[in-house]
């Protein structure tokens, strides 16, 4: 089993990396690949609208996103960890995940997700909704700890010092670990779910 992880920080070694650490030597420990991509200092714009993954079947900007998507196709979990700005994801992330999962036509259903907030005080659960919302249009069960996967610094190294936080984060790795598994088993087992044609209904006025 492999487990993508985003760094949504644009600090390579800052309190996010100590949350996404966190949790990797939990994956690991059940034997559970890990692969951190470092997103959050990378030059991504957002997406334009302009349909051409559609067609193309990437994005038409061909940069960390395309690279990621075929890592992504090939995962059983994906953790988006990002620190808080304004109580909302980094929108250097927001701009990568807006582009990844619409420009990736492959199924997403039972790959399961989980988001990490890393905040000096407030704004972290925001920003948990926020980064939940593309786990959850997708048909991506969403892991869950003993309490919001949230950790709490400011200045480099100070989330380690957050022990409530670090262990809301390895109870989130093994659950992830958990459904993985389940869901492997699962699917072996019954196969996904049915799925319908889809409905598209606009609302005007």
């Amino acid at each position: 089993m492999k487990v993508l992880m985003l760094n949504g920080s644009p600090r390579e070694n800052g309190n996010t990396a100590a949350a996404l650490a966190e949790m990797k030597k939990i994956f690991e420990e059940n034997g559970v690949e890990t692969e951190i991509i470092q997103v959050g200092n990378k030059p991504i714009r957002g997406c334009i609208a302009c349909g051409g993954c559609a067609k193309k079947g990437a994005c038409v900007f061909d940069d960390l996103v395309n690279e990621t998507a075929p890592k992504f196709e090939a995962c059983d979990g994906l953790v988006v960890a990002s620190p808080v700005y304004y109580a909302s994801a980094n929108a250097t992330l927001v701009a990568f995940l807006d582009r990844l999962f619409y420009s990736t036509r492959f199924d997403k259903r039972m790959k399961v997700g989980a988001s990490v907030v890393v905040a000096r005080r407030a704004g972290t659960t925001a920003t948990f909704d926020e980064l939940n919302k593309f786990f959850t249009i997708s048909g991506m069960p969403v892991a869950s700890s003993h309490y919001w996967n949230e950790l709490h610094g400011r200045a480099p190294g100070e989330a380690v010092r957050d022990e409530e936080g670090l262990q809301s984060l390895r109870t989130l790795a093994r659950n992830m670990v958990f459904l993985m598994k389940s869901i492997a088993l699962g699917r072996e087992a019954y196969g996904l779910p049915e799925v319908e044609p889809r409905v598209f209904t606009n609302f005007i006025r």
